[in-house]
């Protein structure tokens, strides 16, 4: 009896999904200052690590992350990496990751990501992103900057590489001009990624229960 009880708890333990591994990062925008309430929304339902970019340190507080989130820089990818046969960061967070979220991602970053330019950990990740899994961004800008040309380049390349845009929103913006560049906010942004996740795998079990 006690063995048909153990075999059963053994069971019920392996069959038990993990939870979403989700990669918040974080570049060089004002709204980085919002990065800390991002990573609360997300932590009950998902394993979170964060990357952030150099600029993004000129406005986050690294005390507002949860303790149980691993904050990653730019410092650590080449600390971490001594010898050959040493893991690569980059690499490693891009394969630890079941999905990616930049926000807010700057005008700067953007631009980085549809050059295909990797001078950072984190656009080193996305130089190296496996596109089968999700990649999430919202932009957050200048109003001038969200319209400048460029930007609609730019968010074309994006698409064409499957990665979903989390569109900002009109407000007064933290340089005083008013119009559209905020980004989202981070609640909007956690229900959009955890619906999308749900709905996929939902499908992927073929609508069952």
């Amino acid at each position: 009896m006690e063995n048909g009880k153990r075999d059963r708890q053994d069971m019920e333990v392996n069959t038990t999904p993990r939870k979403p591994r989700v990669l918040l990062a974080a570049s060089g925008s004002v709204a980085a200052i919002k990065f800390g309430n991002l990573c609360h929304c997300f932590t009950e339902w998902a394993e979170v690590r964060a990357v952030v970019t150099k600029s993004s340190l000129h406005f986050l507080d690294k005390l507002s992350l949860p303790q149980e989130v691993t904050l990653y820089t730019d410092e650590d990818e080449w600390s971490r990496w001594n010898k050959i046969g040493d893991p690569v960061l980059h690499i490693e967070l891009r394969r630890w990751a079941d999905v990616l979220v930049i926000a807010p991602l700057s005008a700067n970053t953007l631009g980085k990501i549809a050059g295909g330019l990797c001078d950072n950990l984190l656009t080193c990740i996305i130089r190296a992103w496996d596109y089968t899994k999700p990649l999430f961004v919202a932009p957050a800008m200048n109003t001038l900057m969200w319209n400048n040309p460029f930007t609609e380049r730019h968010l074309l390349s994006l698409d064409e590489l499957g990665i979903t845009l989390i569109p900002p929103i009109k407000k007064r913006l933290a340089c005083g001009d008013y119009g559209n560049g905020a980004m989202a906010e981070p609640s909007l942004i956690y229900s959009t990624v955890r619906l999308f996740w749900e709905s996929q795998a939902h499908q992927q079990t073929g609508g069952t229960s």
